[in-house]
């Protein structure tokens, strides 16, 4: 923690449990005196805004939107004023509400609450989005079910808030903004080494699965343009020939009657080169078939079918451990290896090599998002060393990549630390544990330009398990939620 950063001389109680003491010149205020509903249509001519869990509000790019809407009746759409805080009604308890950056249109189903002279709405965007106060407004929030839950204006503004005065709640906001932008700056040198780092793996991959042990020097055509030359030894064959394709269809859903199990999904997959049976997995439901179908087993290979990003079609993780309610969840393949023909490990690092995963990118089709068909899986050609030579092969490969993979993890568990440090000094700041009335903003060292095109909310773009944050785009869209 920053050595200048000190609580406040003297606190009262709050008599609130999940604000606790609060500085002794602040008041707690419901949000009905900080706020008033603003319920104004008939403005078609201004930008749609979304409400997004990672970013606040922003403008929507309606040109380079991956999910193409069409916009109808707009007159019909809610006002919200540059400075308007606004905020998703069934989503407001994980965070996805934020400032206005311009006057623009939200969807009906959204609450706009207008700020009363005195109310720095930059200030109440962070206290809103702390974990203390996503809580409180989930107990606020009604409906059948709880993810279903809406938080109506009658009820946001009985909900009391902590209320510095508004010269100190500018002050809070400027030191909180500041310190994003460093904290970005921070995090985006972190992963561009991340990015050189996998350059260097990836041409240790590639040398390995197309060169082989020994580098005689004896090599021959593979027959395909991507692949090259390969190893005189070695064959290029297709993916049929060496694995088993099974193509999930189990979804994220809970269904009365199906055996409950737990869901590997495309982010498990996307995020992770090994699956263990350890990992937090989400909860689901099979088909006690789609339970023998889609089954993990070791030494399998699951792979991204589907992806809103071409480049991000066939990324590969070996499983390393299973369970047995261990299911393989849709948008992914599962590749099972045929036995002495190609083991897993070594099949996880050839799909991970630029021939093979430059097929896989160039045969995914779509529009807005892409896929690869059965038979296109099927189709990619293969590196294929002799049986013998494939789990030297690959214990070669972990060896040579060791050092990158622990330096990568290193630089991860920063920016993790990071984001928690980040987490911790907004509530820390908003709720009044710390005093930063009396600190200049941290120096940050940008270009004006970046500057002035900074959104503070952009540098903590985790997603939200369960939620993704294209959802909740969407529901910016509809005019009945």
């Amino acid at each position: 923690m920053n050595d200048e950063l000190r609580p406040y001389p003297e606190y009262k109680e709050s008599d609130l449990l999940w604000l606790g003491a609060v500085p002794k010149h602040w008041d707690v205020r419901r949000n009905g005196r900080l706020f008033a509903q603003r319920n104004e249509t008939g403005f078609g001519s201004l930008p749609i805004l979304e409400v997004s869990l990672k970013t606040g509000v922003r403008v929507r790019d309606m040109e380079n939107m991956k999910r193409k809407q069409v916009m109808n009746d707009r007159e019909k759409y809610k006002r919200a004023a540059k400075g308007d805080i606004a905020y998703n009604m069934m989503r407001m308890w994980q965070g996805a509400l934020g400032a206005a950056p311009v006057d623009g249109l939200v969807s009906p189903a959204y609450v706009v609450a207008r700020p009363y002279p005195g109310t720095e709405t930059r200030y109440f965007s962070y206290l809103f989005r702390t974990a203390a106060y996503m809580a409180e407004v989930d107990g606020y929030s009604r409906g059948i079910v709880k993810d279903r839950n809406r938080l109506y204006w009658q009820d946001f503004k009985q909900m009391p808030s902590c209320y510095p005065p508004p010269d100190e709640q500018t002050a809070i906001a400027d030191y909180l903004d500041a310190n994003a932008v460093l904290v970005r700056k921070f995090i985006r040198n972190r992963r561009r080494l991340i990015d050189v780092l996998n350059e260097q793996k990836q041409a240790i991959i590639n040398e390995a699965v197309t060169r082989g042990l020994y580098q005689s020097g004896r090599y021959k055509p593979s027959g395909n343009a991507w692949l090259g030359e390969i190893p005189q030894t070695w064959e290029s064959s297709r993916l049929k020939n060496v694995a088993e394709l099974h193509v999930s269809n189990v979804d994220k859903h809970t269904k009365t009657g199906e055996l409950p199990v737990r869901l590997c999904n495309y982010t498990d997959v996307y995020k992770n080169s090994v699956i263990t049976a350890d990992m937090p997995f989400m909860t689901a439901t099979a088909t006690p078939d789609e339970l023998r179908a889609f089954h993990v087993e070791v030494g399998d290979v699951i792979i991204t079918k589907d992806s809103e990003d071409w480049q991000d079609i066939g990324v590969p993780a070996l499983v390393a451990e299973t369970a047995d309610d261990l299911v393989c969840g849709y948008h992914l393949a599962i590749l099972r290896p045929r036995p002495n023909v190609m083991t897993g490990r070594f099949l996880a690092y050839v799909m991970l090599c630029n021939g093979v995963s430059t097929q896989l990118s160039l045969a995914a089709n779509g529009v807005t998002r892409y896929g690869l068909s059965h038979s296109t899986i099927k189709a990619i050609y293969l590196p294929v060393a002799p049986f013998e030579e494939q789990e030297p092969l690959a214990d070669r490969i972990d060896e040579e990549t060791a050092t990158i993979n622990r330096a990568i993890s290193r630089i991860n568990r920063e920016i993790d630390l990071i984001h928690e440090y980040r987490t911790r000094l907004i509530a820390d700041v908003v709720t009044g544990k710390l005093n930063v009335r009396n600190l200049a903003p941290p120096q940050v060292s940008l270009e004006l330009d970046e500057l002035a095109n900074f959104d503070a909310e952009e540098a903590f773009d985790d997603e939200l398990d369960g939620v993704e944050d294209d959802d909740l785009a969407e529901g910016a869209l509809d005019a009945d939620d």
